[in-house]
Parts: C-alpha cells; sequence; structure tokens
C-alpha cells in the first residue's frame, strides 16, 4: 500500500491543524492505520492509531485529549486532527499501515508514507 502525508505546516502555539494520509494500492479498509512523528534529535515515536474498522483508537498521553485519529474508509484516508498545538509537538508526522499491529506497535516492515512537516511556534 502507497500512503501519502498531507496538511503539515506552520502554525502557532494554541492552534491547529489537520493531517491526512491518502491510501492506494491495496484494499485500505484491511489495515489499522497509525500515525508516528520524529522530533528534532529524537527517536520515532508513537502518536496515535486506529483500527481497521475505526472501532478502537490509541494515543501517546501526551497527545490525548488534543489529538483525534479518525478514517474514512470511502476515501482511503486516515486523519489526525490536531488541536493545541504546542512547540513540543514540533517534528516530522508520518502514517503508517499495517495489517496486523495496533496501537503502537508498528514496525519497519509495516507500510510507511513520507512524512509532513509540523512546526509550532510558540
Amino acid at each position: 500500500v502507497q500512503l501519502q502525508a498531507s496538511g503539515g505546516g506552520l502554525v502557532q502555539a494554541g492552534g491547529s491543524l489537520r493531517l491526512s494520509c491518502a491510501a492506494s494500492g491495496r484494499t485500505f479498509s484491511n489495515y489499522n492505520m497509525g500515525w508516528f512523528r520524529q522530533r528534532p534529535g529524537k527517536e520515532r515515536e508513537f502518536v496515535a492509531a486506529i483500527t481497521w474498522r475505526g472501532g478502537n483508537t490509541y494515543y501517546q498521553d501526551s497527545v490525548k485529549a488534543r489529538f483525534t485519529i479518525s478514517r474514512d474508509n470511502a476515501k482511503n484516508t486516515v486523519y489526525l486532527q490536531m488541536n493545541s498545538l504546542k512547540p513540543e509537538d514540533t517534528a516530522v508526522y508520518y502514517c503508517a499501515a499495517s495489517l496486523y499491529n495496533v496501537g503502537g506497535t508498528f514496525s519497519d516492515d509495516d507500510y510507511w508514507g513520507q512524512g509532513t512537516q509540523v512546526t509550532v511556534s510558540s
């Protein structure tokens, strides 16, 4: 499956952004989807994930109540609504797809898109 992330940009602290990840090539609705990020000088980390039907969602503690992951299987797209953004949310955000992994357990063997840069100014 091919993944194309978009929606990043520069926003002031307290602002909002919505990231989108469009999938193609396979049956999107079969895949659990996730968002990860890599902050400057840090390892890649889990942000949020959603199961293939959207029945279960998972979040990193630091983004709970601020970020919302959702999916539209008819549009082959997963979204990450990010509210109340903080400078520490500045990172390259990646989407990923997995047939078997859920939550934060995606691996390098899963499908990954190119990143989209999110920069939050203070």
